[in-house]
């Protein structure tokens, strides 16, 4: 006789049991697809990175990402404040200071960028034996 196992559906995660049938596409409504709309595109990460170690200027920014254009860099802080993640504060004066900070909601990314480094961590890289 063959062994069967029993899953325990309250044991399932909120996302397992949301996701079930056939998805044609991804669903924009879908928790997990806002959080990769948020962290879309390159650099996004880093960007984030630097910001957790508090508030930043744009040039505090290209300073510490070098190889980052100022044009992705301003599209990425563009993209993190419309999705909340960031703050933007413009200090009058001439020139203008403007100082980029998290959010209650950027900060919360913490643990969900701690999860991918793990995750990625433990991936054999190209070229690497598992």
């Amino acid at each position: 006789m063959a062994h069967l196992t029993v899953s325990d559906e309250s044991s399932e995660s909120p996302m397992r049991r949301s996701c079930r049938g056939p998805a044609p596409a991804p669903e924009p409504s879908c928790p997990v697809e806002t959080t990769l709309t948020v962290l879309r595109g390159r650099w996004t990460p880093l960007v984030i990175r630097e910001l957790l170690l508090g508030d930043r200027t744009f040039v505090d920014l290209a300073r510490a990402l070098p190889n980052l254009s100022d044009k992705i860099l301003a599209e990425r802080l563009a993209q993190l404040t419309r999705s909340g993640v960031t703050h933007r504060r413009r200090s009058p004066g001439w020139p203008p200071r403007v100082e980029y900070a998290l959010t209650d909601r950027g900060r919360a990314l913490l643990p969900v960028l701690e999860a991918l480094w793990d995750w990625g961590s433990d991936t054999p890289r190209p070229g690497e034996t598992a």
